[in-house]
């Protein structure tokens, strides 16, 4: 079993919700990068670590959630999405001062233009 699904599968076990919603958060990224035949899966994931992070206030990784939606949009070509969530992204990470995720979220707005 891979590492992301094993770690996931402990976190539930052991109802450590925020190691479960970083897990998710892995999961999608991994699901992301596997080309376009998985933006399904990576959104699932994307959205059920998004879902957790607010609800925990996971305010990094809520951020982190909206910047990976926000590429998924944009890679699928769905501009309006896409500009939504890296927009909260980016000023998410800009309160927080997490300056090197706030020029990640920024690339991805300049690959929209």
């Amino acid at each position: 079993m891979p590492a992301p699904f094993a770690a996931l599968e402990l976190a539930v076990a052991v109802r450590e919700r925020a190691s479960e919603a970083w897990a998710f958060q892995v999961l999608g990224e991994i699901a992301a990068v596997q080309g376009s035949s998985d933006f399904e899966s990576a959104s699932l994931y994307c959205e059920r670590a998004k879902a957790l992070a607010e609800e925990l206030g996971l305010r990094p990784l809520l951020a982190r959630c909206h910047l990976s939606i926000g590429r998924l949009y944009r890679r699928m070509r769905q501009r309006q999405q896409a500009e939504e969530s890296l927009g909260v992204a980016r000023a998410m990470f800009r309160e927080m001062d997490m300056r090197f995720w706030l020029e990640q979220a920024e690339a991805e707005m300049r690959e929209l233009a």
